[in-house]
C-alpha cells in the first residue's frame, strides 16, 4: 500500500516547462529572471527547469546551476520548482540527485533512459534506485517517442507505491492507455498531461492538470479550462479550449521551443528568440503566422508596426 508523504502536497493544475533563454550563446539571466517573475503572477502550479523545453541538454553543469539558482532567487511567491534530470546510466544519474541536494529545487522530473531502451523490470529497477537517492518527490516522464521505450502501466503502478514517486507526465499519446492509468493508479499518484492538444480531453478523462509548453502563452486560458471543468461547467471549458487547441499546434508547428521563444520575444519577456543547435530559430513562414497570431489575440499593445525585428539569420532559421 503507497504510503503518502504528507511533506509533499499533491502536484496537480497547470505547470510550465520553462524555456532557457539564451542570448549571445549565452544563459541570459536578465530575460530568466523576467519570465519567472511573470508565470509568479500567472495561475501556474509550478516550473519546471531544464527540461525538453528547456533545451537541458545543451546545458552544461555549470549553467544548469545557474539556471536553478536564478529562478529560485527571481520568484515573487512559494512557486515550485522542479529539476528535469535525464540520462542512460542509473548510477551517474543517481549521483546527479544527490549533487543536486542542497540546490532550491521541490522535486524533479526524469524520464525513461533514452536509446538504450531497457526491459521492463530495468525500468522498474533503474526508478527504485532513483528514488531511494533522494527524499524530494519524483515526476516521472513517459515519452516514448523520444526515448525509444515506454514505461507501460503495470510498472507505472508499481512505482507509485513509492512514497516519493509522486507522478507521471503522461505523453504516452494513447488516450486508451492514459485511462487506464487514470482509473488504476493508487491515492496520492498525479497524472499530467504532456501533450499540449490533449490537455482538454485529459482533464475530461480525470487527469490532475498538465505540464505544457503551450501555456507560456495565454496562460490565464489554460489555466481557465481546468478551472471551468472544475466547477462543473463542461460547456464553457470546452468554449475556452477550442481557441487555444489551435494556438497549442501553431507552436509545435515546427520543433519546440523555437515558436514558443519567438512568441516570448516578441511579447518582450525574453530578450532573444535564441535556441542552441541541433535546435533552430523558427522559419521566415511561420514567424509570419505566430507574429499575426499575437496581434489578433491582442498581447501586444503595440501595433504589428512596431514588433522587433528578426534578429540576423533568424529569416533563414538559424
Amino acid at each position: 500500500m503507497r504510503e503518502i508523504d504528507e511533506n509533499h502536497r499533491a502536484i496537480a493544475g497547470l505547470w510550465l516547462p520553462l524555456v532557457t533563454p539564451f542570448r549571445d550563446g549565452a544563459l541570459d539571466e536578465a530575460s530568466l529572471a523576467r519570465l519567472v517573475r511573470h508565470y509568479c503572477e500567472q495561475p501556474v502550479e509550478g516550473l519546471i527547469l531544464a527540461a525538453t523545453t528547456g533545451e537541458a541538454l545543451t546545458l552544461d553543469a555549470g549553467e544548469t546551476e545557474r539556471l536553478v539558482a536564478a529562478a529560485a532567487a527571481a520568484r515573487t511567491r512559494a512557486l515550485p520548482l522542479f529539476l528535469g534530470l535525464s540520462g542512460s546510466d542509473t548510477r551517474r544519474l543517481a549521483a546527479k540527485l544527490e549533487a543536486t541536494e542542497a540546490w532550491p529545487v521541490e522535486g524533479y522530473l526524469i524520464p525513461a533512459p533514452y536509446y538504450v531502451r531497457p526491459s521492463q523490470e530495468g525500468l522498474r529497477r533503474h526508478f527504485e534506485a532513483l528514488a531511494g537517492a533522494t527524499d524530494r518527490p519524483i515526476l516521472l516522464y513517459n515519452i516514448p517517442y523520444r526515448t525509444g521505450v515506454a514505461i507501460e502501466n503495470e510498472t507505472l503502478l508499481a512505482l507509485a507505491e513509492l512514497p516519493n514517486i509522486a507522478g507521471l507526465k503522461d505523453c504516452c499519446r494513447d488516450p486508451q492507455l492514459s485511462f487506464d492509468l487514470l482509473c488504476r493508479r493508487p491515492a496520492g499518484f498525479s497524472v499530467l498531461t504532456g501533450e499540449d492538444a490533449l490537455f482538454h480531453g485529459a482533464l475530461c478523462q480525470g487527469a490532475d492538470g498538465g505540464i505544457l509548453a503551450a501555456a507560456h502563452a495565454e496562460t490565464r486560458l489554460f489555466a481557465a479550462v481546468r478551472q471551468a471543468l472544475l466547477a462543473g461547467d463542461r460547456a464553457g471549458a470546452l468554449a475556452r479550449w477550442r481557441p487555444l487547441f489551435e494556438l497549442a499546434r501553431l507552436l509545435f508547428a515546427e520543433p519546440s521551443p523555437a515558436a514558443v521563444k519567438h512568441w516570448l520575444w516578441r511579447t518582450g519577456l525574453i530578450d532573444s528568440p535564441e535556441v542552441r543547435l541541433p535546435m533552430t530559430g523558427v522559419s521566415p513562414a511561420l514567424a509570419g503566422r505566430l507574429d499575426a497570431e499575437i496581434v489578433r489575440r491582442g498581447t501586444l499593445a503595440a501595433a504589428y508596426q512596431r514588433l522587433p525585428s528578426l534578429p540576423r539569420g533568424a529569416e533563414r532559421g538559424a
